[in-house]
């Protein structure tokens, strides 16, 4: 069966606000655009917790749903959430490694969690994860140090300036911020 893949996440956490952006692309396999519109930004936790996800669509939301779960666990601790959930598949009895990455911030924290276990606090507040995370990384961060834009406005940008270099990265773009 074929997998559904295909996105750029990006979140900048600049002046008290932190943004998250990621493109509507899904693919199938690497040669069809299966969807153009996908939401992968989205808010939870009583809309005080942003996630944004990349890689393969169930696992994607299979990692969301349990960081979810330990969210509600643990009264909203961003960083004990993700450090439990990393727990959670490290220990797995399968040991099955998900195929898919999730940005999330909330008012203070911005992290990486990926399927695999790992819990990463990104360097100077901007991080991007996905097939055109590379491209957006680069624009974010020179936009971060050499501009006065906005975590949202850069956020946007970055995704746009992926858009164009990216095949599996439209320019459908969603962006949520939280402060």
């Amino acid at each position: 069966m074929s997998e559904f893949k295909g996105t750029t996440i990006c979140a900048v956490k600049k002046n008290g606000v932190t943004a998250i952006a990621g493109d509507g692309q899904v693919t199938l396999s690497e040669s069809v655009i299966f969807k153009n519109n996908a939401v992968k930004v989205r808010r939870i936790y009583n809309d005080k917790v942003l996630v944004g996800f990349a890689g393969s669509v169930s696992d994607a939301f299979t990692l969301t749903e349990r960081f979810e779960e330990m969210l509600n666990k643990y009264s909203g601790n961003l960083m004990r959430s993700a450090v439990e959930l990393a727990e959670l598949w490290r220990n797995d009895k399968v040991g099955r490694k998900l195929e898919a990455m999730l940005i999330t911030a909330d008012k203070d924290t911005l992290l990486i969690v990926s399927g695999s276990g790992d819990v990463i606090e990104p360097d100077e507040g901007v991080c991007a994860i996905g097939s055109g995370g590379n491209y957006a990384l680069a624009a974010a961060r020179a936009l971060y140090q050499e501009t006065d834009y906005s975590a949202e406005q850069i956020a946007l940008k970055a995704l746009k300036i992926a858009s164009e270099i990216c095949v599996f990265t439209n320019s459908n773009i969603r962006v949520e911020t939280v402060k």
